[in-house]
């Protein structure tokens, strides 16, 4: 029997996206304003709440329904988070290096760790919905080549013949990426899942680094 990635299954469950998609909404709310794209706090969440509302709509459960508007406010969604993610990363660079970011060492943890985790729930959405054309398009086993080699397609033996890569194994990627700076135990194989995972871990890098030092430095 064909491994479960190669062959025809049941659509994915939605409700772990929802659920990232919420987290990434609350950290936005709780990020200082200081460090926003937009200063009111309520107006990205609520746009994204809104073309969550949508999606659910079109599959409530299940991803079992594709249409092209899906497609397109799916991506459209994940690059609002990412755009106002990355805006705050490289403001909260930018105020750091200039020595503006602010004397609370507290402050600038909380505001760098929600960037932090908002990046790692951005990117794994990104991962997600571009992998083999999509969660669909996975379901469907449109493509045999993938974007992203597990190691259970490597190593059949060690997984279920009904292993395929589910949301849960991208978030996965996302946090050791942007932790380690460098793929772990998942390759990118095409060229525009290797600069995703680049551009992942420079804001991961540049924020991590830079908040760290300037924290430690108002402590002393």
């Amino acid at each position: 029997m064909l491994p479960a990635w190669l062959r025809p299954t049941a659509g994915e469950n939605r409700v772990p996206v929802a659920l990232a998609i919420l987290a990434a909404a609350g950290l936005q709310l709780v990020l200082s304003r200081r460090f926003a794209l937009i200063h009111q706090p309520w107006l990205l969440p609520s746009l994204e709440m809104a073309l969550l509302v949508t999606l659910t709509v079109l599959n409530p459960v299940r991803l079992t329904r594709y249409t092209r508007a899906g497609k397109y406010l799916s991506l459209l969604l994940v690059a609002l988070i990412s755009l106002d993610n990355g805006f705050s990363a490289a403001l909260l660079d930018f105020k750091l290096i200039h020595g503006t970011a602010g004397d609370q060492a507290s402050a600038l943890l909380a505001s760098a760790a929600a960037i932090y985790l908002t990046n790692v729930i951005a990117f794994g959405i990104w991962y997600w919905e571009l992998d083999r054309g999509g969660p669909f398009a996975r379901a469907a086993a449109a493509t045999p080549y993938p974007d992203f080699l597990f190691p259970q397609m490597t190593q059949p033996h060690l997984a279920s013949e009904h292993w395929e890569p589910r949301f849960g194994d991208y978030l996965y990627v996302s946090f050791t990426n942007a932790t380690a700076f460098s793929p772990t135990d998942t390759m990118p194989l095409t060229r525009w899942a290797k600069g995703l995972m680049a551009a992942q871990s420079a804001i991961a890098l540049s924020t991590t680094a830079l908040v760290i030092a300037r924290a430690v430095n108002i402590l002393k």
